[in-house]
Order: structure tokens, then sequence, then C-alpha cells
């Protein structure tokens, strides 16, 4: 089964002094393209993290965020008191006939007047936090595989499609060649000049063999069943599928440009109109 690209997946967790949220969300993309942010006091599992997420995202834009909203009635940042106090003795030699409190709004503007106490990671809290990683991963997971199962639809409908405008433009073909002979009959006959017809019917077959489009319709039918199989394969294929509609739009081009038919070249038209739509689905598969 197929999965896309696009995708979100979000999980939380509540610790005794803070809010843990996770976010994962991801567009289509050529290769991996993973974009990581979270908080410093755990940048050093960033590497480890962009590892586990490769391994189960494989491919796509991913934007991956980890919140922390603090709980706690105490604050990890603290007013730096002997700094402070220092800006506020060196301004008052500045500005000796200063108001104090106007000189504390300009003190704890001055760097280092706040320190910020870091936060050890905690062992256990980083445990329950990869459970919450893991949620949000399988979430995201879930989605795309939800999106996937609508995108095997749509492929379905248009393969289907084009099936069915290639059954009636070969419905066609009987006509198609008849009016061949006709056209190159009355070439001849305006021309009134004498014609081996042994020599005309093997030039006419030549002709013929040179429009014939038996062969297009059998490697076209063969990639159409390959696309259909590979979408119900069970490994990542976004990229084989490409390749497949590739293969897909040579033979149809090759029927258009051979058909030389009004009917059947409206039919190619509509053809061609299909695999589009299904070449710019085939880009958000996985």
């Amino acid at each position: 089964m197929i999965q896309s690209m696009t995708g979100f997946g979000k999980a939380s967790l509540h610790l005794p002094n803070k809010k843990i949220t996770v976010e994962v969300k991801s567009l289509n993309s050529k290769g991996l393209d993973l974009n990581v942010r979270m908080p410093s006091l755990y940048r050093e599992m960033e590497l480890g993290l962009r590892t586990q997420l490769a391994s189960r995202l494989e491919r796509g834009k991913v934007d991956f965020s980890i919140f922390i909203e603090s709980t706690a009635e105490q604050t990890t940042t603290k007013v730096n008191a002997p700094i402070v106090r220092a800006y506020i003795s060196q301004l008052k030699d500045i500005y000796p006939a200063a108001d104090e409190t106007e000189l504390l709004k300009m003190a704890v503007r001055m760097p280092d007047a706040l320190k910020i106490e870091r936060d050890e990671i905690d062992e256990n809290d980083w445990i329950e936090i990869q459970a919450v990683i893991e949620e949000a991963v399988q979430n995201i997971l879930t989605f795309r595989k939800d999106e996937g199962a609508s995108l095997e639809k749509e492929f379905q409908l248009r393969i289907g499609n084009i099936r069915q405008y290639m059954t009636e433009a070969l419905a066609l073909d009987p006509e198609r060649v008849q009016a061949i002979k006709d056209r190159l009959q009355t070439a001849i006959a305006e021309l009134q000049v004498n014609v081996d017809e042994n020599r005309f019917e093997q030039e006419l077959i030549y002709y013929l063999e040179k429009l014939d489009i038996t062969e297009e319709k059998v490697r076209l039918t063969n990639h159409l069943d390959y696309f259909l199989e590979t979408i119900n394969g069970t490994e990542a294929n976004g990229r084989k599928l490409g390749f497949i509609t590739q293969e897909m739009g040579r033979e149809i081009n090759t029927m258009g440009s051979k058909s030389n038919h009004a009917q059947m070249q409206k039919l190619v038209v509509q053809m061609k109109d299909e695999l589009e739509k299904i070449k710019e689905q085939v880009l958000n598969v996985l």
C-alpha cells in the first residue's frame, strides 16, 4: 500500500514542572529534507533524533519541533544582583542626579543582568519524551497511510480511464486503416498512372506497418498493469512510479504520432490529460 509524503503528527506530555509538545509535519520532496527545532537543553540529543526520524520517515520535507511550556511557579531565569548593583553604581557616577528607579530600569537591560540557570537533562524525562516523539511519528505515519489510500483510489480511477480511452482508440483502428487505403488509392487515381497492384499492396502493407500501434498498445497495457502492481507493493515506491509514468507517456506519445486519425488523436489527448494528473499525484508518493 502506498503512502503519501504529506502528513502531520502531534503528541504531548505533562511532566511535574513542564508540558512537552512534539509536532511533525511533512510535504513532498525528492529526498529527506529534515528541519529539527528543539530547546537547547536537548540539543545534544539531536544527532540521534535525526537518525531516528530519517529511518522512520524516509522522504519528504520534514519539520520536527519540540516545544516546552513551563508549569512550575519558579523560573530558571534569575536577576544577577551583583552585576545590576555594579551597573547602578557606574550609572550614578555618570548621572549623579538621576532617579534610582530609572537607573534600575537601565541596569536590567545591560548585558549579563539576567542569568539563566541551565538544567541538566533528566534521563527519566528524556525516556518519556522519546515515547511522545514515537507517538507523534506514529501519528504522522497513520496520516500518510490515510492519504496514500486516497491517492491509490485516484490512481486506479486514472489508470482505468486511460485503459478505456485506449480501448476506444483501438476500436477506431479498422476505420483508420481503411481511410489510409482510400486516401492512397484516391491520390494514385488522380495521378492517372498505371500501378502494379501487387507492388501497391506490398507498399501499402509496409506503410501501414509503420503506422501500426499494436506494439504501443501491448507495452502501454504492461505499464498500466505494472503501475497498479507497484502501488500494491509493500515498499516505498514513489520514484519507481515516476519512472513507470515516463514509460507510459512515451507509448502514449508514439500512439498519437502514429494515429493519423482525428478522433483517435482526441482520445490520445485525453489519455495524456489523465497521465498528467497521475504524474502530479505521484510527486506526493513516498
